[in-house]
């Protein structure tokens, strides 16, 4: 299976452990990304904030180029670049005067046969869970994670469409499929403050602390994303929250692909770990030993049913064996 693959400006930069784990999760699940030639900023919110053409012609420009690759379907790691490349295909499919002015603009033509997949979509929807499962040689048992979809990636519906707006599942269901324990939290598509954090951080960081506070409270022990601002900010700013609200929250936050390649027997060192800022590393360490203590004692617990069950069948067998030279003792009588 081939992707055209946007990798987005956070990929070498900010998000590097993304790139890092994308480029991971591909090969370990087997399918080929090819990064599209010459490609822009999406624009993001700079762009919608500035001018609605702009906004559209970023994106709309690279998914002319991925057109012309003659691969429908685009993977956008960042929710953000998602977002604003679903926002075009939108506008390019169901506003026929607006495509034509982005055309005028770019000098280049759209078909709108492209189609661009958040990597959610393509994990649960295009490769599957079980054959993800197929993959896991370290499973996260014990892992108590808070799947973090953020405001972009399922909303609004009509742009995106592959899960539930309110309630969002496929992160939850490629967790369980590594073996961590997807834990049911209320905030899991509240906004994290974005660049809000930077310009009122009075409000933004009550944003993140909300967040934060909520997975506590809920049972996660992690928090995971598929979206480099919000990794951004609930990793970097986590230290400034807890100064500012006198609350030690100490959550690691890991990118899904991440897990999925440690999952899948990578090296937490090989898709960028140690490049967090909250510490991850350790927390990796304690789901590995509580593993493998859970492993054993599920074993154990299944040698002594299988002995119980064997004792009982003895038991029984004897019993019959009783019955039944009682019943020939009785004919001969």
């Amino acid at each position: 299976m081939k992707f055209a693959y946007y990798p987005g400006c956070s990929a070498d930069g900010s998000g590097i452990e993304y790139g890092m784990s994308m480029e991971r999760t591909a090969k370990i699940l087997g399918f080929e990304l090819q990064e599209l030639e010459d490609w822009n900023c999406c624009g993001a919110t700079s762009g919608h904030n500035t001018d609605k053409l702009l906004s559209l012609a970023l994106p709309a420009r690279n998914l002319a180029i991925a057109e012309k690759t003659g691969l429908n379907m685009m993977i956008a790691p960042c929710a953000a670049c998602y977002s604003r490349h679903r926002h075009a295909e939108h506008a390019v499919q169901h506003d026929p005067e607006m495509k034509k002015k982005i055309e005028q603009v770019l000098d280049m033509e759209l078909q709108g046969t492209s189609e661009t997949l958040s990597i959610l979509d393509v994990l649960v929807n295009k490769i599957g869970t079980e054959a993800i499962a197929a993959k896991v040689t370290n499973p996260l048992t014990t892992m108590k994670a808070a799947s973090y979809y953020g405001c972009l990636l399922v909303r609004p519906v009509e742009d995106t469409g592959f899960d539930d707006p309110e309630d969002p599942q496929t992160m939850d269901k490629i967790m369980k499929a590594l073996g961590a324990d997807a834990v049911e939290w209320s905030h899991k598509t509240e906004c994290c403050g974005a660049a809000m954090v930077t310009a009122r951080p009075d409000v933004g960081t009550r944003m993140l602390y909300r967040v934060l506070k909520d997975a506590q409270q809920s049972g996660a022990e992690c928090l995971v994303t598929a979206c480099p601002l919000c990794m951004l900010n609930l990793d970097m700013r986590q230290n400034a929250v807890e100064k500012q609200f006198k609350e030690k929250f100490n959550l690691p936050i890991y990118y899904v692909t991440e897990l999925l390649a440690i999952a899948c027997g990578d090296a937490p060192k090989t898709v960028g770990i140690e490049k967090h800022f909250v510490e991850a590393g350790k927390y990796l360490e304690t789901v590995k030993v509580r593993a493998q203590e859970a492993k054993i004692a599920t074993e154990q617990a299944a040698q002594e049913a299988a002995a119980k069950a064997q004792a009982k069948a003895k038991t029984a067998a004897a019993a019959f064996v009783q019955e039944e030279l009682k019943r020939q003792g009785e004919c001969q009588d």
